[in-house]
């Protein structure tokens, strides 16, 4: 039987654990992603803010675990960690592409069932949850036009794509993460009370900058926008800025408490 210490430890990474910050940041990863994503984001802001990475089953030490079959069910690991583990102190959420859906289902659940509001929401590189492309069959392709499509959004080090060995491992959790994105739907969660904040690289070709800007009816607080130069990863060619970035933003919020 697993205990709620292990349990905590399978979903949530700690890389610097900083137990006198104003704040948490949990941080939610991209399709085919990992928490190893957000170290050099925790390395920067600790100790001013201790950055939370989750760990999404079927992945990396997680591997042998099946893959999430839903958001909701990403959710629903996460959400008594949080509200048993990590709600002594604000908490902000911020998550990229497939994440940033988790970050909306989260906050959501976070506020209905156990009254706590984030402090803020970066919603990144993702179009606006209610919005519906005929596109979001990705999921549905071959191997070769699924790593394809990963490819042309430079997600993935080009240098693993190329490992038979590593791709015969994560193409699971690539296909499975794909999935679940592209058939969620906002059911239990479609509208937070928390701020929001859009950030979007200015080519991303799987968020527009209007589709971005819906994110505002999905928000009753502030919602606010922010356009970074690059793709839909700019936030790895754009780490300094949008790191400075969620500080400033994070500090100036507490600051209005």
């Amino acid at each position: 039987m697993t205990t709620r210490s292990e349990n905590r430890d399978l979903w949530i990474r700690r890389y610097h654990p900083a137990d006198d910050s104003a704040v948490r940041l949990l941080c939610l990863p991209h399709a085919g992603g990992s928490a190893s994503f957000y170290f050099p984001v925790s390395r920067s802001l600790s100790p001013r803010i201790e950055v939370l990475a989750a760990q999404y089953p079927g992945r990396q030490d997680r591997r042998m675990e099946p893959c999430p079959e839903s958001i909701a069910e990403l959710a629903d690991g996460l959400l008594p960690l949080l509200v048993d583990e990590w709600a002594d102190r604000p908490l902000a959420l911020f998550g990229h592409s497939m994440g940033a859906l988790l970050a909306f289902e989260l906050a959501g659940l976070l506020e209905q069932r156990a009254g706590i509001v984030p402090v803020m929401l970066f919603a990144s590189g993702r179009r606006a949850p209610s919005l519906l492309k005929p596109e979001d069959d990705v999921h549905m392709l071959g191997d070769e036009a699924l790593l394809s499509d990963v490819k042309q959004l430079a997600g993935t080090d080009s240098r693993v794509l190329g490992d038979d060995e590593v791709l015969r491992m994560v193409l699971p959790a690539i296909r499975s993460d794909y999935r679940i994105t592209e058939l969620y739907r906002p059911e239990r969660v479609h509208r937070v009370s928390c701020p929001v904040m859009a950030l979007v690289g200015d080519h991303d070709p799987k968020a527009e900058l209007d589709d971005t800007r819906a994110w505002q009816h999905h928000t009753s607080g502030a919602f606010t926008m922010e356009v970074f130069p690059g793709g839909h990863f700019y936030l790895t060619e754009q780490a300094p800025r949008l790191i400075t970035r969620i500080d400033d933003v994070l500090t100036a919020v507490l600051a209005d408490r």
